[in-house]
């Protein structure tokens, strides 16, 4: 059995009691809004369901983390990135990123998680300035991009999408830089796919995962970072961290 949650937004069981099988399960219930997923970030919980059950509530163990300075950027990526394939925008399309996160067909998935209640919490979290995305253009058509939830100098990757090769990738490759440049000490990835491990990603034992995110979500980056905030990288050369 797992704990129901109380109406307390902000109070959520230690993260150490969640369930090995399936690995990180930890609460059910409450709610998706601002107060009460901004808890449960801080926390290292995120929420994940399918529709119809209720609100489930996860903190695995070990953790999928991605530093931004060691992302993986193959041959043929820096070739995509060194061509300007396509062009990154932040935050110029939310909610169409949001929809096609939700809708765009993935390998042995069936359906989506990012359920209609999920996608108005996160659309309320970008009207906040809390939630933002990262998007892959090509002209006038978006092709790929990421959304996810910055609190502090901690960025929590939600969902990627990509309807052209490489798209996400590239998005993922901008954000890494871009959090990089502006002194940001973690992507969380949530759970292992060898996807994210081919970009750099790698599991951390939540109890490092955690002592993380207590050092850095408090120190939050200045006002106005995501607002026009698009710049051109050297993909030419091997990446030196800065």
């Amino acid at each position: 059995m797992i704990p129901w949650l109380s109406d307390i937004p902000e109070r959520f069981p230690p993260v150490d009691l969640a369930l090995t099988e399936p690995n990180g399960l930890l609460a059910a219930g409450g709610d998706l809004s601002p107060r009460r997923l901004m808890a449960a970030y801080r926390q290292g919980i995120f929420p994940w369901y399918a529709p119809g059950d209720p609100i489930l509530w996860w903190s695995p163990d070990p953790r999928m983390v991605l530093f931004p300075d060691q992302f993986h950027i193959s041959h043929s990526l820096r070739k995509t990135l060194v061509r300007g394939t396509y062009r990154v925008r932040l935050d110029r399309s939310f909610a169409q990123v949001l929809t096609a996160c939700a809708t765009t067909p993935r390998n042995g998935q069936q359906g989506t998680w990012i359920v209609p209640e999920m996608q108005a919490a996160y659309r309320h979290l970008h009207e906040l300035g809390l939630a933002h995305s990262v998007e892959a253009w090509e002209g006038d058509t978006l092709v790929g991009g990421l959304y996810g939830v910055a609190l502090g100098r901690v960025f929590y990757g939600e969902s990627m999408f990509s309807h052209r090769t490489d798209a996400s990738k590239v998005a993922a490759a901008y954000l890494a830089r871009f959090l990089e440049r502006r002194s940001f000490r973690l992507i969380d990835c949530q759970m292992h796919t060898p996807h994210l491990a081919s970009l750099g990603a790698r599991l951390i034992p939540r109890q490092e995962f955690v002592a993380l995110l207590e050092s850095h979500t408090g120190d939050g980056p200045p006002a106005g970072l995501w607002t026009g905030a698009e710049e051109d990288f050297d993909w030419k050369e091997p990446h030196v961290p800065a």
